[in-house]
């Protein structure tokens, strides 16, 4: 079987190589795509190839449609929204993610940007520690559990909400279950973000929830861009001076929030939640031995479509 790594912005050299190991002792063929310019090359090297290890890269319909004998796409992280789902499905071709591998990564960029904003961005001026806040998880995933660990280890006040875990398996975290998502937002000094985006997230947190937080407050998005309505949120930063705003995920405003409310707002250039060596490595790999499995036995354990 022959496998594309598909990836704009690459893997590590050590990651690659390992990739290639797990691949070709499998019997199979490792084909190469990095950095890449346009969508219209991964249409012509996608067309022979039977799986597809892709990073954040676009797979459309119009990239599926040249992929005639692709069997399988991993995308190597958590999210899978840049996939669409419905035309793989059409076509019979499985869709894995590789959840966990990048949950430490993400977890600590939201610790670090919570300082940051904490210390005003390490200016000069007077900020606050850390200890002993209250910090509020929207969702309960592998990357808020690995937020929890951290923040209490640096003792914090948890809580979180996801109405998709069991709420024994936050409380035996050590973690608080909020009631309602407008009191994991009254009701804590950070809340950081880690829903999908989705048809019934999209554009769910505004003016309501944002205007809910206690002064001083941080939101910390490391998740989507989509599931923030960005016209409210420039709106809420105007009414509310004391709240700022982070983000591994560049709002389509954000030019206009950088020169508005400059020292409140920060984004990464480029999302960089998952952008460490260790978190690098360990998704790809994972992506080749999910690949492997699959054409071995069939294995389709984190089959997301």
């Amino acid at each position: 079987m022959k496998v594309l790594v598909a990836t704009e912005k690459p893997f590590s050299t050590k990651a690659v190589e390992g990739i290639r190991e797990i691949v070709e002792s499998a019997g199979h063929q490792l084909v190469l795509l990095e950095k890449y310019s346009s969508a219209d090359e991964l249409k012509t090297v996608i067309a022979d190839v039977d799986a597809l290890i892709v990073r954040s890269d676009i797979v459309d319909k119009a990239v599926v449609d040249a992929a005639k004998n692709l069997k399988i796409i991993v995308r190597a992280g958590a999210g899978y929204d840049n996939i669409d789902l419905k035309a793989t499905a059409e076509r019979g071709i499985v869709v894995e993610n590789t959840p966990g591998q990048n949950s430490n990564a993400v977890a600590e960029l939201v610790i670090g940007m919570a300082i940051m904003a904490a210390r005003n961005n390490f200016g000069g001026a007077a900020g606050f520690e850390i200890s002993g806040k209250r910090i509020g998880l929207q969702a309960f995933g592998q990357v808020s559990r690995h937020v929890a660990a951290l923040a209490r280890g640096f003792g914090m006040q948890v809580s979180a909400i996801d109405p998709y875990c069991p709420k024994e398996m936050i409380e035996a975290a050590g973690v608080k279950v909020a009631s309602s998502l407008k009191e994991l937002y009254a009701g804590n000094d950070i809340v950081s973000i880690h829903i999908p985006a989705t048809p019934e997230t999209v554009g769910s947190i505004g003016k309501e929830l944002i205007s809910a937080l206690p002064k001083g407050a941080i939101l910390i998005n490391t998740a989507r861009k989509e599931v923030i309505n960005e016209p409210e949120l420039l709106e809420v930063l105007e009414l509310r001076p004391d709240i700022k705003y982070f983000a591994d995920v560049k709002p389509s405003n954000a030019d206009v929030l950088a020169e508005r409310f400059s020292g409140r707002v920060f984004f990464t250039p480029k999302k960089c939640g998952a952008q460490t060596a260790e978190a690098n490595l360990n998704a790809g790999l994972a992506a080749a031995r999910q690949i492997t499995a699959f054409f071995a036995d069939g294995t389709v354990r984190f089959k997301v479509n």
